[in-house]
């Protein structure tokens, strides 16, 4: 697992912008860490990285936005709100598991067994907070 510090909430949009940057079509990051972790300022530099214009905000009441007009369309889904896998299924999630796209989301250590659904390239991410401005990121990349 490899791990980066980052020291900013900048810093975290530069490595989600260079993330963005090298991701492929049906690619998904897996995020989880704690409320103000960063997890929506990784998101954030994914969506620059992919060329979306506008503004990306997390999606907690909505559980999905999709954001079109970038290299490839990005879907940030949160699951904050939900807390069983009878929730995400109903809720219709599981098509964002194989996107046309790339999808972000954010609390996802609440998808039980999310690796073994997940059928391309899946980027787990956990983010923790060492200070008001420091983070600690560890990622690892499964089915590259």
């Amino acid at each position: 697992m490899a791990t980066i510090i980052s020291h900013s909430a900048e810093e975290t949009r530069a490595l989600g912008r260079d993330w963005g940057q090298q991701a492929e079509s049906a690619m998904v990051f897996a995020l989880a860490g704690e409320l103000g972790a960063g997890k929506t300022q990784l998101v954030k530099g994914i969506a620059l990285g992919l060329g979306i214009p506008g503004r990306v905000h997390s999606p907690t009441f909505a559980l999905v936005n999709a954001y079109a007009g970038g290299r490839l369309p990005l879907f940030h889904l949160d699951l904050y709100r939900l807390d069983s896998l009878e929730q995400i299924i109903d809720a219709g999630l599981e098509e964002y598991l194989a996107p046309l796209g790339v999808a972000v989301i954010e609390w996802a250590d609440r998808w039980p067994d999310l690796e073994r659904r997940v059928p391309g390239r899946l980027r787990r991410v956990h983010l923790e907070t060492l200070s008001p401005t420091e983070r600690r990121i560890a990622y690892e990349d499964s089915r590259a």
